[in-house]
């Protein structure tokens, strides 16, 4: 061997082995296996246990006592809980206008000017009023699906409880081919309505032909349609029970139900019911033609419904109770009621109506359309007068005074949602003013039905100018001359 060879491998010799070390002298020994045994981690299902216990150190481990460390603790919520609904929108709108009519929440900055402090209070609850207007609608847009699904039941237990009458009804004379005809007719109908409530489903199923356009349930188109639904099934009835009929003398017995003989004094003719339907119909058709005149003339205000509701039949735009679509929904009620009694008794007809309660009906339509020539109105200013604070001196109007506008209209019925509120305008000059909010505990003292508070901004022009108000479905009063002085 070389003289350095044999060098290198002395000193290769007196190093000593390390344990575990991938050294071929070492692997395979007793002394290198103990080692490795003994530098092995605990296995992953035992991290954590003693050593040699084979106990996992998961969450069901058991700790001293026997509870298991993963349990929870009496009285204690499990963390899976769910978490506090968060407060109603519209709640939280009159918490925060409550406290802001309580003087709560105002910034410093604002609060030493009356006049900063105000707008600053309308300017957040307008943002709000407005959020809270966007969650409403979003919040009733499916709305439409569930009144349509609610149509086909309603349509359904109509049909169910018309067949449980002619059911009731035939127990003593027995079953006929009348009242095959009639279930039959209730059938097509009912389906013809589901088809028309499928159609409609995205505008409210039924409701949809009965809604006007400011998204309210309208009386006149109420009525003309329940007409209409009575004289079409009396008109499928009489059609299924002549095609039913046995013998030419049955026959001929139906087609004379159909004349007009014998309406005018009793009910066993048509008349009373074709002039009954074209009256009701005339009477829709004229209200919708007023209304949409009067809107496009500025004469009338209307602001849209969030969602059609029963009661529109009996109340006007703000919920408050009509005599004159009240005593419309009587009358046609009591009259249709008395139609179907009529075809009850004397099936092989047409329901007739004696000439007296198709007068009735007349009168009843004419005061209905007659109210909607003269009901409502656009904002009229009567006077403007300065705000004046106690001990303040009785002066002209300058610009920066507040101004207190006093008529009539400037909040029509239906506008009283604060979204709507925060709408009205006055416009003085070319200067269009927005009433500020001034909340009160349960409302709002500013704006209101015959009277606003506004400032006169700096940029209106001293002398004679013209003041229009602006109500929030957009009709403007005429113009009211107004002093400013230098």
């Amino acid at each position: 061997m070389p003289p350095g060879d044999a060098e290198r491998a002395t000193r290769t010799a007196q190093v000593p082995a390390q344990p575990g070390s991938g050294d071929s002298g070492t692997r395979g020994t007793p002394a290198a296996g103990e080692a490795a045994a003994a530098n092995v981690p605990p296995a992953s299902g035992t991290a954590g246990g003693p050593p040699g216990s084979g106990e996992p150190s998961g969450s069901g481990a058991a700790r001293p006592g026997g509870e298991p460390s993963g349990s929870v603790a009496p009285g204690a919520e499990p963390a899976s809980a769910s978490a506090p609904e968060p407060p109603d929108p519209a709640v939280e709108f009159a918490r925060r206008r409550d406290g802001f009519a309580a003087g709560e929440g105002v910034p410093a900055g604002v609060a030493h000017s009356p006049g900063a402090s105000r707008q600053w209070v309308s300017d957040e609850l307008t943002r709000s009023a407005d959020t809270l207007a966007a969650r409403g609608a979003a919040a009733g847009g499916t709305w439409p699906a569930s009144l349509w699904r609610r149509s086909l039941y309603v349509i359904g237990a109509g049909l169910l409880a018309l067949l449980l009458v002619i059911g009731l009804t035939a127990l003593g004379p027995g079953w006929t081919r009348a009242r095959t005809a009639a279930l039959l007719a209730a059938v097509l109908t009912a389906g013809l309505l589901a088809g028309a409530a499928w159609l409609n489903r995205a505008r409210g199923g039924l409701l949809a032909p009965v809604a006007g356009e400011d998204g309210r349930l309208s009386t006149g188109r109420a009525a003309a349609g329940a007409w209409t639904l009575l004289a079409g099934y009396a008109l499928l009835h009489l059609a299924l029970a002549l095609a039913l009929a046995d013998g030419s003398a049955a026959r001929d017995r139906l087609l004379d139900g159909l004349g007009w003989s014998g309406s005018g004094a009793g009910a066993g003719g048509a008349a009373g019911l074709v002039v009954t339907v074209a009256v009701v119909w005339a009477a829709a058709l004229g209200a919708r033609a007023v209304v949409a005149y009067r809107l496009r003339s500025g004469g009338l205000t209307k602001t849209r419904a969030a969602r059609p509701r029963g009661a529109d039949l009996l109340t006007d735009d703000a919920g408050r109770a009509a005599a004159v679509d009240v005593q419309y929904v009587v009358v046609s009620a009591a009259a249709l009621l008395f139609a179907l009694v009529q075809l009850g008794r004397r099936p092989e007809q047409l329901p007739g109506l004696p000439w007296g309660v198709a007068a009735l009906v007349a009168v009843s339509a004419a005061v209905h359309l007659a109210a909607r020539l003269v009901d409502g109105g656009r904002p009229a200013v009567l006077s403007v007068v300065r705000v004046r604070e106690p001990g303040d001196l009785h002066t002209a109007i300058r610009t920066g005074d507040d101004i207190e506008v006093r008529g009539t209209g400037f909040v029509p019925p239906g506008a009283e949602s604060p979204e709507l509120l925060a709408r009205v305008v006055v416009r003085i000059g070319a200067v269009h003013v927005h009433v500020p909010l001034v909340p009160v505990p349960g409302g709002f003292a500013n704006p209101a039905a015959t009277r606003l508070t506004v400032p006169v901004p700096v940029d209106v022009e001293p002398g004679r100018t013209e003041l229009r108000v602006v109500t929030a479905g957009g009709a403007e009063s005429a113009p009211y001359l107004l002093d400013i002085v230098d």
